[in-house]
């Protein structure tokens, strides 16, 4: 079996391209040193390999069901969740006094990208609980810290976040979930929740839901929405789980991927009163559950990545054993089939691949530093790291989402119709990524925050803080070598698609809202495009410096990413000129499109 990631491409993006090591200069992480980081990433690989990757089949092929109204999954689960509590992940980026080892959170979702790679239904578990007790950790109180998010980081409960409604899907504004004051300052919780991931399963002693809840006769809108704690077990004095809260599962969904995360349908309050606690002030939940989403968004964006590392390394695999057709010219045929990567069109594809997958996982670790910029960084740049990382949120979940699933299309084209077959899990992967352009906000949804919230908010000054970024990247890059088609590519991209935007902005007063974001697939798409330009240019740049005194297989290594950064440059950029061209004219042919005409 193939590697499901590249150790040496995880390496290259954590200390050639980002830097990573220099984080040890911080007061934060002192104590840590490069050889620490690079220890936690063997041991992550170590469990994903042992405990992870080897189910990822059986989680497929056996999907959870119900008996006796309890979910069952493949013991294999409880497995795996055992030794990633043992090996200590859920707490590794909190602080020691939390049981933590205060880990830079660019090196954790690098740790974590190893078990979304091997599995990536069982990595959803620790995923929602990592995201739910960081969520708590920012809002809740010391109290609530103290009896839920405590057990979180310890992994003996799982964590949920339950937002969706039946009726309302991503319309948040439009929940009907109650939340009534009890005498005690706790809230009696009724309604249903859709589309809850982990929400029901056997896996830990307890779950924790953030709900998402209006308080009866509350304001209308996202401005009434409030946030709750709400366990399935009530906790009795000693905080141990107790009676039931009355969280009852009412079904669960059958998906065509992504099967080894149980999800749920939940009822809350049905057969006597569910309990929650209010995080926070009332009125903030909105507000407060976009910490976890956005967190979430940029998780999404590197399991995308994660599925198509996997795709790649398994159509590579192929691609270098199997043996058909002879090379044109050859007219011998007696003479031996050569391996079908000695094909032009066979190395097209994977370079597609090698292009969508090492530059989204660049995008997404870029994201995760600015996260630790943001925190950790200098405080004057902190308002300039938080504007930049808004802009990159939506283009980090949807760009990865969108363009892994072609490449793993590539990949099943690689490997014929072997890749078409389950002897191999290319096509396990290709259905569990068809989740990732949905969950967390749909791709469309990203397109209408990209293009009307996050470009125009602060007056412009994420897109400014980019652009003056990868102008900055681009001059540093001038004095390499074998550079000149990416940078040519990346610096026409940068100034055309910044300018295309901004024209349809400036008409956004006469076109009004509507027309606008009838163009905000093009934005998302454009931008992305320029973004994932940006992060080829600098592990382009990367190789240049390192290929001088490279040898043996890094030589090897630094050709090919220069040659995948040609291939970006040459292939892939210039699709985002028919975007260009649709903004600049402010198109709305499918705005136009009547429904009674279809």
């Amino acid at each position: 079996m193939p590697p499901v990631l590249s150790r040496r491409d995880l390496n290259f993006q954590l200390f050639e391209v980002l830097d990573t090591a220099a984080l040890t200069a911080r007061a934060r992480f002192s104590s840590h040193t490069r050889e620490d980081y690079e220890a936690v990433l063997t041991l992550a690989l170590d469990v994903a390999e042992r405990h992870f990757a080897p189910y990822a089949r059986e989680a497929d092929e056996h999907e959870p069901t119900l008996r006796e109204g309890r979910v069952v999954l493949p013991l294999s689960a409880q497995a795996a969740m055992q030794a990633f509590r043992e090996a200590g992940f859920f707490s590794a980026h909190h602080d020691e006094e939390l049981g933590g080892l205060a880990l830079p959170w660019v090196v954790m979702q690098a740790a974590m990208a190893h078990f979304q790679a091997a599995n990536i239904g069982y990595s959803g578990y620790p995923f929602l609980t990592i995201g739910n007790a960081n969520l708590q950790r920012q809002f809740a109180s010391p109290e609530q810290q103290r009896r839920y998010m405590m057990p979180l980081l310890e992994g003996r409960w799982f964590g949920t976040m339950a937002l969706s409604e039946p009726q309302a899907g991503s319309g948040l504004a439009d929940i009907s979930t109650t939340a009534t004051p009890r005498p005690d300052g706790t809230y009696a919780i009724r309604g249903t929740k859709m589309w809850i991931s982990g929400g029901e399963h056997e896996l830990t002693e307890n779950i924790v839901h953030l709900v998402l809840a209006r308080m009866a006769g509350g304001e209308a809108g996202v401005r009434g929405i409030s946030l709750f704690l709400v366990p399935r077990f009530r906790l009795r004095q000693d905080g141990s789980p107790g009676e039931t809260n009355h969280v009852v599962l009412a079904g669960l969904n059958h998906k065509l991927g992504y099967r080894g995360t149980v999800n749920t349908l939940l009822n809350f309050g049905e057969g006597g009163e569910t309990v929650g606690e209010l995080v926070g002030a009332p009125g903030q939940g909105l507000a407060q559950m976009f910490h976890m989403m956005n967190e979430a968004r940029i998780g999404v964006g590197l399991g995308a990545v994660m599925l198509g590392s996997a795709g790649y390394q398994h159509s590579l695999a192929y691609a270098r054993e199997r043996r058909q057709g002879r090379r044109p010219g050859a007219r011998d045929p007696l003479s031996p089939p050569v391996p079908i990567i000695e094909h032009a069109d066979v190395r097209r594809l994977l370079l597609r691949q090698k292009a969508t997958v090492e530059g989204g996982l660049a995008l997404g670790l870029y994201a995760c530093a600015l996260v630790d910029d943001l925190h950790t960084g200098p405080q004057e740049a902190r308002a300039d790291t938080g504007l930049l990382l808004d802009l990159l949120t939506p283009i980090v979940k949807s760009w990865p989402s969108r363009h892994v699933q072609a490449a793993l299309s590539d990949a099943i084209q690689v490997m014929g119709g072997a890749g078409y077959t389950r002897d191999f899990p290319v096509e396990m992967y290709y259905r569990d990524n068809r989740l990732n352009p949905i969950h967390e906000g749909t791709e469309g949804i990203q397109a209408a925050d990209l293009l009307g919230r996050k470009l125009t908010q602060a007056g412009g000054r994420g897109l400014s803080v980019l652009l003056t970024r990868l102008e900055a990247d681009l001059a540093a890059s001038e004095p390499l070598t074998g550079l000149d088609e990416i940078r040519s590519g990346v610096r026409g991209a940068a100034q055309a698609g910044p300018a295309a935007l901004g024209a349809l902005l400036a008409r956004a007063a006469d076109l009004g809202p509507e027309r606008v974001l009838a163009g905000a697939h093009s934005a998302l798409e454009l931008l992305g495009g320029v973004v994932l330009g940006w992060m080829w240019l600098r592990q382009a740049a990367a190789a240049a410096r390192a290929l001088p005194t490279a040898r043996g297989e890094d030589t090897a290594f630094y050709q090919g990413k220069l040659q995948a950064a040609r291939f970006f440059a040459l292939h892939e950029l210039p699709r985002i000129r028919v975007h260009i061209e649709l903004l600049a004219a402010a198109d709305t042919t499918a705005l136009d499109m009547s429904p009674e005409w279809f």
